[in-house]
């Protein structure tokens, strides 16, 4: 009998086998997450990206956004400020300029830079290309960590738990 892919809800099975895909998120400071993993999805700079096993090889900016990991049905969600990845058949990693899991995001700290940053767009940036696309950065980084940790905790209030739970990417 010739094995066959078969689309599954949380992985591609392979002969009845699960085959999933390792995935790593990693920054300059830390490996954010690292496991097996059944599905990603990613902020690629030209939109949203899905990738799943044995997915083509890939090299492509990042976007600043949310990535998505599944696993068994369970999601986890990172935030991400830009930076690369490189998918393999068998391995995506993701290599951000900054990541944090969206448990981790300190909801205050986020919405307080988002403040100082537009706060700094609409008052102190002249005629400096170089400072405009700094405080544009931090802006994009603080907005995508607030909404991101945001939406996972209403997730998590409304669901009772698993923020996969609410389908809401």
């Amino acid at each position: 009998m010739r094995d066959e892919f078969i689309l599954h809800p949380s992985s591609f099975i392979l002969g009845g086998i699960d085959v999933p895909i390792q995935c790593d998120i990693i920054t300059q400071e830390r490996i954010v997450f690292s496991g097996q993993v059944d599905s990603v999805n990613l902020p690629g700079v030209d939109g949203r990206m899905g990738i799943l096993p044995h997915h083509s090889p890939l090299l492509t900016m990042l976007d600043f956004g949310e990535v998505m990991v599944r696993t068994a049905g369970r999601e986890e969600f990172f935030a991400i400020g830009g930076g690369f990845v490189e998918v393999q058949p068998d391995h995506v990693t993701i290599l951000a300029d900054s990541a944090e899991q969206a448990d981790e995001i300190d909801l205050e700290r986020a919405e307080r830079a988002r403040r100082q940053a537009e706060e700094i767009m609409r008052t102190g940036v002249k005629d400096d290309p170089d400072r405009i696309a700094a405080v544009r950065a931090s802006l994009l980084k603080a907005q995508v960590r607030s909404e991101v940790g945001r939406r996972r905790r209403r997730a998590q209030a409304m669901g009772g738990g698993r923020p996969g739970d609410m389908g809401d990417n």
